[in-house]
């Protein structure tokens, strides 16, 4: 116990545990991501996801969520700690910083983090718990219908492309640096060419982005999915989202 206590207050576990919840947040994405893009399958398959999620795999998502908040919350903690011990190091600020290896991923990464905790909660309370209702009340189960006419709200949907501007960013970061913080990759002489890291993000944040932009478009709409209405029985916890 005293060593992993050790190992927690050292400068390279924290970047450890921030590599290995990293790689638990991009592997959560992506798989909320495909789960998502159901969507497109129609209000049937939308809905039946949604139900199998709640039904026969409950138990299963009450464990996965379980070790994603644990790594949200490790990941936030380690983050800031790591900030002010850098912060510390050096107490007298440059007068000029001029980034020589540094993307827009690294360079906007707090940023993006507090956009992200910021959002998570509100996607939550929307399409989970369902008490943020900016859309109205829906049909018991009806998902589809939920997310269609929630992304037909332009500042829901603002508020949505927006944060996944900055996911996208996020994940480009740490999909570069959480196998480097596992001791998996080395250094590279080529720091700015980073095609995997480049490709999963970009993959991720037109996933997640064209759902928004293809109900805007009316390529999605309530297509033989329960209407909403503001006397419909507001819907249990039954989400994709």
């Amino acid at each position: 116990m005293s060593w992993l206590l050790g190992f927690y207050r050292s400068t390279v576990g924290k970047k450890v545990i921030m590599g290995v919840t990293g790689v638990i947040g991009i592997g959560f994405v992506v798989l909320h991501m495909l789960g998502n893009l159901q969507i497109f399958l129609g209000p049937e398959k939308m809905n039946g996801y949604a139900r199998l999620l709640h039904g026969p795999a409950a138990e299963l998502l009450w464990v996965l969520r379980a070790v994603l908040i644990a790594a949200v919350v490790l990941h936030v903690v380690c983050a800031a700690q790591l900030t002010a011990r850098s912060r510390a190091s050096r107490p007298v600020a440059y007068q000029r910083r001029v980034p020589q290896v540094s993307t827009w991923g690294a360079r906007t990464i707090r940023i993006g983090g507090v956009l992200l905790l910021l959002f998570i909660p509100l996607h939550i309370m929307h399409f989970t718990t369902k008490t943020w209702r900016p859309a109205g009340t829906f049909a018991e189960g009806d998902i589809y219908s939920l997310v269609v006419s929630s992304f037909r709200i332009w500042w829901v949907a603002l508020f949505y492309i927006l944060t996944m501007v900055f996911m996208g960013l996020h994940l480009y970061h740490g999909a570069w640096s959480s196998p480097r913080s596992l001791g998996a990759k080395k250094l590279s002489g080529r720091p700015f060419k980073r095609t995997i890291a480049t490709g999963l993000a970009i993959f991720v944040w037109l996933g997640f982005t064209i759902v928004p932009l293809a109900i805007w478009a009316g390529a999605l709409r309530n297509r033989g999915a329960a209407a909403p209405a503001a006397a419909s029985a507001t819907a249990p916890a039954s989400d994709s989202n």
